[in-house]
């Protein structure tokens, strides 16, 4: 959380994190396309040739007020293949939320899982609980074939009650309410701080 009490503005961070090719820059593409361009920044995307996250994707959304300031929520994905770790963990950096979108496919269980761990890990190595850490969960590709049950996904993805939710992001099924739960969370621990 960063305050510009110059501009009045409350600037807060909110993170999409998950394995590659999981939805995550598809997730932020929807957003920016179902939102009104009154509260909205531009989508900013960095790609490779093979079109996947080399660094980040950012989007900015401007949405009411919370005590006198208006706050500007920067929605940023991390790069999901492995090599990019640093890259991940330098985005997470100063992090007010974490939106996990794990991939709902069986057979991308295990990536999964070891992006779930990764996240975990790089949190706490930035000083940052994430048992405390505003934190929703997407199974996104729920449209295809043999994915993993929900009770099964949420046993290593939801854990203590964090909110979770089936989505498609390509048709933005769930999409919106996941943000909108993120959003939430964050903005409730920012009113702590303030």
């Amino acid at each position: 959380m960063f305050i510009n009490w110059k501009m009045r503005e409350l600037n807060l961070k909110i993170v999409y994190y998950g394995p590659a090719l999981s939805g995550k820059t598809t997730t932020l593409q929807y957003i920016y396309e179902k939102t009104n361009p009154k509260v909205r920044g531009d989508l900013v995307t960095l790609k490779t040739r093979q079109d996947r996250t080399i660094f980040f994707d950012f989007l900015q959304l401007r949405l009411g007020k919370i005590k006198g300031l208006t706050p500007k929520f920067n929605l940023y994905t991390v790069p999901g293949q492995v090599c990019y770790a640093a890259t991940r963990k330098l985005t997470l950096q100063g992090a007010d939320g974490v939106v996990f979108v794990a991939d709902s496919q069986m057979k991308r269980l295990a990536d999964n899982i070891q992006s779930f761990r990764m996240m975990y890990q790089q949190l706490q190595e930035l000083g940052l609980n994430p048992k405390t850490m505003p934190c929703v969960t997407q199974y996104n590709k729920r449209d295809l074939g043999k994915v993993a049950p929900v009770p099964l996904l949420a046993r290593y993805f939801a854990p203590e009650g964090v909110p979770a939710y089936e989505t498609v992001a390509t048709a933005g099924d769930g999409v919106l309410k996941s943000l909108k739960a993120a959003i939430s969370l964050v903005v409730a621990q920012a009113q702590q701080n303030l």
